[in-house]
């Protein structure tokens, strides 16, 4: 069942996922050599409830922490921890929110100091192609159209598409339908309409786009170890041009001014 959204409720989705983006910023902050990832963890929970918010990740499914952070080889789902950042990591950051009932949801890939030129394209690239596949969220469109844009952008500068995992509709629960691959084909899948409110999320691959879950239980790496980009929006469809309801621009300005 996709539920769309009413104008009151995408407001709200709105203020949810523009928490997120605010907590990616804070986290952003405190990126840098020698800082543990559990403590990017504290920093983002302790912002989100000084808000007046709720993690949405804390416990979901059992998850034991706030944010999902992910470094390296790691694609998505890393749970915070002892490990230290180095310079030329690139450490991806995956933050969930709830307010008023309703769930925020967005990712974003950092660079730790000096990193290699070839992982600065796919992160360049990655994000690019997040912004591609929005321009493909109208009402009208399909989700292939969405997949096969991200699909083609990252194909063509010589990345692959981790298949294993998806986008997805956001409400009132952080996983609704549908499910939004970041590959297919023009004009087939499930049809977007006005009210839709779905979480488009590039997860590409420097390598091999095969993945294997870690015995964590939640950890996804890439099967070659080789580096993996991860940007995330929640958007909600329109007719004409999709409402990005998450934002980077609070992330860029902390990047900017680092």
């Amino acid at each position: 069942m996709i539920y769309l959204k009413t104008p009151e409720e995408i407001a709200t989705l709105k203020r949810a996922n523009q928490l997120v983006g605010k907590t990616l910023a804070e986290v952003g902050k405190a990126i840098r050599p020698g800082v543990k990832t559990i403590e990017l963890d504290r920093i983002a929970e302790d912002f989100i409830r000084s808000n007046g918010a709720v993690p949405g990740f804390l416990g979901y499914g059992g998850f034991p922490n706030t944010l999902c952070i992910s470094v390296n080889e790691n694609v998505v789902h890393g749970i915070p921890s002892d490990y230290e950042i180095k310079e030329g990591d690139i450490v991806s950051v995956d933050c969930g929110t709830i307010v008023d009932g309703f769930y925020g949801d967005s990712a974003f890939t950092f660079c730790v100091g000096e990193v290699d030129e070839k992982v600065k394209k796919l992160l360049r690239t990655t994000r690019e192609a997040l912004y591609k596949g929005i321009e493909q969220a109208v009402d009208g469109n399909r989700i292939g159209d969405i997949g096969h844009a991200v699909q083609r952008h990252c194909e063509a500068a010589g990345f692959s598409v981790v298949r294993d995992l998806v986008g997805h509709g956001v409400g009132r629960d952080m996983h609704e339908a549908p499910e939004v691959p970041n590959f297919g084909k023009r004009g087939q899948g499930v049809l977007l309409k006005e009210g839709m409110v779905i979480a488009i999320e590039p997860m590409i691959n420097m390598g091999n786009r095969a993945v294997v879950f870690e015995k964590d239980g939640w950890t996804v790496r890439t099967i070659d170890r080789k580096p993996s980009a991860h940007f995330e929006h929640t958007i909600a469809v329109h007719a004409g041009k999709a409402e990005i309801l998450s934002s980077f621009d609070f992330v860029d300005e902390v990047l900017k001014n680092k």
